[in-house]
C-alpha cells in the first residue's frame, strides 16, 4: 500500500488544472473511495476525517498548507512507490472529478452518505476529527458502481 504523501504528489502532478489544498482534499477521497469499491483495497493508509469543508485527510492537508487557497506546486519527478495500475487509477479518478473546481467538489462530497453520516448530530461549522471509515465509502462507491 501507498503513502498518501505519494498518491498527493500524482494526483498534483497528473491533474489537468491547478490543484489547491482543497481540491486536493476531495480527488484523495475519489480515489480511495473508488480503489475500495473497484479494487477492495485501501490506495493509501492514512485516514480520511469528516471536515467542515468535505473530506480531508489530514496527513495530505498539514503537508500542503501552507499553500493555503493557491495551486499546489510539486517537482516532476517520478514518484517511485505507486504501480501502474495504481497510477492509471488515479488518471482514471481525475478524469471524471479533476474537472470540477475545489468549491464543486466540496459540495458534491457533502450531498454523498459517507460525509454526511460521519457528521450526523454536528453543527454545520463544528470541528470534527471524526473518520470517515473505509467500509463506508466502500458501501457508499460500491452502490454507485453498482
Amino acid at each position: 500500500m501507498t503513502s498518501v504523501k505519494d498518491v498527493s504528489k500524482l494526483v498534483i502532478q497528473k491533474s489537468a488544472n491547478p490543484v489547491s489544498n482543497l481540491k486536493l482534499q476531495k480527488l484523495l477521497y475519489y480515489v480511495q473511495g473508488w480503489s475500495l469499491a473497484l479494487h477492495d483495497r485501501l490506495a493509501f493508509y492514512e485516514e480520511i476525517q469528516a471536515w467542515v469543508h468535505g473530506p480531508v485527510v489530514p496527513a495530505a492537508f498539514y503537508e500542503y498548507k501552507q499553500y493555503r487557497w493557491n495551486p499546489i506546486d510539486v517537482p516532476a519527478e517520478a514518484v517511485q512507490n505507486i504501480s501502474g495500475a495504481e497510477s492509471d487509477h488515479i488518471t482514471d479518478v481525475l478524469a471524471v472529478y479533476g474537472k470540477f473546481s475545489a468549491t464543486q467538489l466540496e459540495r458534491i462530497s457533502h450531498d454523498e452518505a459517507p460525509w454526511k453520516d460521519a457528521r450526523a448530530g454536528l453543527e454545520p461549522n463544528a470541528i470534527s476529527r471524526v473518520v470517515i471509515t473505509p467500509e463506508a465509502m466502500k458501501a457508499f462507491f460500491s452502490q454507485l458502481h453498482g
